[in-house]
């Protein structure tokens, strides 16, 4: 089994295998281009954003500065959305479903480091997957953990850290995130 086949199944891999870091700086280099793309330039920001991603859906909308390890392991369905300076370390695969909204400064860290200082000096590293549902909204500044599903229907309030799964119609918030409450039909009636 190769380095890259351990990262993509989980197991503990050398971080330091050939070809990762010129797959690193591609990616970066796109980074960069997109983050210094005109604002009015909608075009050019989904033209790029496509070739970041390995797969997204229709009408994107990513706000400047993005970060991407990769970009291979990301996948995003229809009306995806990312406000200013999210961060996506996707060693590991990060999918989400149609309409996830995410605030400014998120994180998404699929990459994890052993305990024992004498493996991770030697650039040992895991990639824990993980999975957002449809209809998610992930408030400013939240970081979701590797190996973390976030179910559908959720609303994860700002400034979370996301350590373990969330389940489906639900809203959660916290360090740890922890569930508030179940989201109903009572939370369809007007703010006005």
């Amino acid at each position: 089994m190769t380095e890259h086949e351990k990262c993509m199944a989980g197991l503990m891999y050398d971080a330091n295998y050939a070809g990762r870091e010129e797959e690193h700086l591609k990616c970066m280099e796109l980074c960069y281009d997109f983050n210094h793309l005109r604002p009015s330039d909608a075009a050019g920001r989904e033209e790029l954003i496509r070739k970041i991603f390995h797969r997204i859906g229709k009408s994107p909308y990513i706000e400047p500065n993005l970060w991407v390890s990769f970009g291979t392991n990301i996948e995003a369905g229809d009306y995806f959305y990312a406000n200013h300076d999210c961060v996506f370390l996707d060693p590991g695969k990060i999918t989400f479903g149609n309409y996830v909204f995410i605030g400014p400064q998120c994180g998404f860290y699929t990459a994890h480091h052993p305990l024992h200082s004498s493996l991770r000096n030697q650039f040992y590293e895991y990639a824990k997957p993980i999975t957002i549902g449809d209809n998610v909204w992930i408030g400013g500044g939240s970081i979701i953990m590797p190996g973390v599903t976030i179910g559908s229907n959720v609303v994860i309030g700002g400034g979370s850290i996301v350590c373990h799964d969330i389940p489906d119609n639900v809203l959660a918030c916290g360090n740890p995130c922890r569930i508030i409450r179940e989201i109903t039909n009572e939370d369809l009636i007007s703010m006005h």
